[in-house]
């Protein structure tokens, strides 16, 4: 490499193969991180509007059978509060026609099930909304530790490669140890935008 040319893209492509790798792998996992973090994104804001319409309906005093079969038969996602309450519906439901028919236990026996649909129900969505947040975690936990490989590794190679040079001064050596240490920046903007996507979601 041209000891003044140090820009990124000439400092990647005169990088060695196994630094060229570790780049790559980081870049990989950038994509993946955006994709997740953006599907994320699009899934809470549509789950929240869908919320904010199912409770409107829900406060304005509808009659309970009524919204179950509106949210039953709806053609499109009615969304994670909707589901909740149609899990719990069913198995009121169900309990109602199949339970007590009278006595001081019959609301507990008539309840108890449909309390624990809905809890049901309640944890499957937030499985779903939380799903692939590990892979943030992971990414964001690796990617600099992926880099600082990749960077000791860039400068080993430069240090080796002064032994082939009489006098080594800082002209000599700076271009291997900057191309080197591209690999640490990537590895950090890969790491902080999936670091704090994991925790605004998470938490």
């Amino acid at each position: 490499m041209n000891a003044h040319d140090l820009s990124i893209l000439s400092m990647i492509s005169d990088a060695s193969l196994l630094a060229q790798a570790v780049m790559a792998l980081l870049l990989v996992i950038s994509l993946v991180s955006w994709t997740i973090i953006f599907r994320k994104l699009f899934a809470i804001k549509a789950a929240q509007r869908a919320t904010n319409r199912f409770e409107e309906k829900f406060w304005q005093g509808a009659e309970l059978n009524a919204l179950y079969q509106e949210v039953s038969h709806a053609s499109k996602d009615p969304g994670p509060m909707a589901r909740i309450f149609e899990a719990g519906m069913k198995e009121f439901r169900r309990a109602r026609q199949n339970g007590a028919t009278g006595g001081a236990d019959a609301s507990n026996v008539v309840l108890a099930p449909a309390s624990r649909a809905m809890r049901a129900a309640f944890q499957r969505e937030m499985d779903a909304l939380e799903s692939s947040l590990a892979f943030l975690a992971s990414a964001g936990s690796v990617s600099p530790y992926i880099g600082l490989f990749g960077t000791v590794w860039g400068i080993m190679n430069a240090f080796r490669g002064l032994a082939d040079v009489q006098q080594a001064t800082l002209a000599s050596v700076a271009p291997g140890i900057a191309e080197a240490l591209v690999a640490t920046a990537i590895g950090l903007f890969v790491a902080i935008p999936a670091v704090v996507a994991y925790n605004r979601y998470a938490y």
